[in-house]
């Protein structure tokens, strides 16, 4: 919506949503949207089962 819209809405006592659209990052393989990694784009749940069968390069598990 333009401002002119809004504007005219609520002169008129309607209620106009704050925010259209909201994005949410979810995991680009199960759709999962709490605990998403940005770099990656997937969730740690995932992030850590290609980790470990080796499908990330350059990470390993850390042990110390």
């Amino acid at each position: 919506m333009s401002a002119e819209q809004i504007r005219k809405a609520r002169a008129e006592g309607k209620k106009v949503p704050m925010l259209e659209v909201r994005h949410r990052n979810r995991c680009l393989r199960c759709g999962r949207a709490h605990g998403y990694m940005r770099k990656f784009k997937i969730c740690r749940i995932c992030f850590r089962n290609l980790a470990l069968s080796g499908d990330i390069p350059g990470v390993t598990k850390s042990s110390w």
